[in-house]
């Protein structure tokens, strides 16, 4: 993973546990290689752990648009419109505050069932794309870390 060199210098100073604001404060005090690594690093690695339910119900979420922005830079434009799709379940403005896209998944929840996935489409897309759009993630991730480390 030659891509972490640029990830592991900002990965204990960019937190997604504390909120839109500082999250967003912290990101934007790092070099743009590292905010396109580390956005699309968290991404993938919460998506393939529990798809996009779990990524938005987690803190990880607070990133999402930055996510668009990282997978579009990595090439991978397939991907990258496999989270757009799964943020604009939220509509505009997309809520940074976990509790908030938390009471929104519950609410969708509680009208359509347990069982009722809005995400189902996005995962799937992202899931395969992920894995073979630029040569997969680790692939494209390293070459964006080589052309811009």
């Amino acid at each position: 993973m030659g891509y972490w060199k640029l990830v592991e210098p900002i990965w204990d100073s960019v937190s997604i546990y504390d909120g839109g604001d500082i999250f967003l404060q912290q990101f934007a005090a790092a070099p743009e290689a590292s905010q396109t690594l580390f956005a699309a690093h968290w991404t993938q690695s919460e998506v393939l752990n529990g798809g996009f339910g779990q990524y938005f119900f987690n803190s990880t979420g607070v990133l999402a648009p930055e996510a668009i922005t990282a997978f579009r830079q990595l090439g991978m434009p397939k991907t990258a419109a496999a989270v757009e799709r799964a943020v604009s379940f939220f509509g505009p403005p997309y809520p940074r505050d976990r509790g908030e896209r938390q009471e929104e998944l519950e609410a969708a929840a509680d009208r359509f069932g347990e069982a009722f996935d809005p995400f189902q489409e996005a995962n799937d897309v992202f899931f395969e794309s992920v894995e073979e759009e630029a040569g997969g993630f680790e692939a494209a991730a390293d070459a964006y870390a080589a052309a811009n480390g």
